[in-house]
């Protein structure tokens, strides 16, 4: 099968619709199993948010286990040089995430629709309501999972040993009164020492149909943070669902190091061996 390049990491409706019936590309949509069969992107394949994260109690928005995402790539017949356009109805969070779950087993070849399914639905383009299924790979072909090899996650012993550096910087995404201790949503209130709030809805335009904002508006008040772009940025929320989309915002804007901490604050609000601050 011939090789093609990746598409960039955000692209337009228009462009989706160009090639969306391309032999390489695969359309993932993330949005609820209720909204997926009332509607959709034609040739879009649905996955359930639940699938692609792990959970062990109290700790949610863990990594999943390489073999389930493993046998969740291989029944949707996806391989290394499949072009992955994912998108939801809720503004990029869920879709976010499965693109950096792919980053982390080192699969590049993902893209974010900009204003997922909102921007799809309000501009007319054409939709489905017939579910979409693939041929799965061959059994002695798999596609491997593994997640120990690209430098996009940070785990709570990675975040703990650089706290103190200051060339890394934390990206607090949820909302104001998580972040200042007045919301409890684990053992502990408050947040990461030294962390940044930036709330993930903050990037999005809702006049242009939750898009992400453009670079040069986005750009100034990151930097206004401390969150620049010659820093590691490691983004965090309850259980890296808002953050994902955190994630796809600073590769978009071309940050080199970035990690997402898939535990996020359901793991370190829960510990009895991590500093916060409020």
């Amino acid at each position: 099968m011939k090789n093609t390049p990746p598409l960039s990491l955000l692209i337009e409706p228009e462009e989706l619709q160009s090639i969306q019936n391309n032999e390489n590309s695969l359309i993932v949509d993330l949005s609820t199993r209720k909204q997926y069969l009332q509607a959709h992107i034609p040739a879009a394949v649905f996955i359930d948010y639940a699938h692609i994260v792990g959970i062990n109690q109290p700790y949610t928005g863990l990594l999943p286990e390489p073999g389930q995402f493993a046998q969740l790539l291989n029944s949707l017949g996806i391989t290394a040089n499949t072009q992955i356009i994912a998108y939801d109805e809720e503004g990029g969070g869920k879709a976010a995430r499965l693109i950096w779950t792919l980053h982390a087993m080192g699969h590049n070849k993902a893209s974010l629709l900009n204003g997922g399914f909102i921007a799809w639905y309000r501009e007319k383009f054409p939709l489905s309501s017939d579910a979409v299924t693939r041929e799965p790979r061959p059994e002695n072909q798999p596609y491997n999972v593994d997640f120990t090899a690209q430098p996009v996650v940070a785990d709570t012993a990675y975040i703990k040993n650089h706290l103190e550096n200051r060339k890394v910087a934390l990206l607090d995404a949820r909302s104001f009164e998580e972040f200042s201790g007045a919301a409890k949503y684990a053992q502990k209130t408050g947040h990461i020492p030294g962390a940044k709030h930036f709330e993930w809805r903050r990037a999005l335009d809702t006049e242009a149909n939750y898009r992400l904002l453009s670079k040069d508006k986005l750009q100034p008040v990151l930097d206004e943070l401390g969150l620049t772009r010659d820093r590691e940025i490691i983004v965090y929320c309850q259980s890296h669902h808002r953050s994902a989309l955190s994630y796809l915002m600073l590769k978009y804007l071309g940050y080199e190091k970035v990690r997402g901490y898939p535990g996020s604050w359901s793991e370190w609000g829960n510990r009895t061996d991590t500093p916060v601050e409020i």
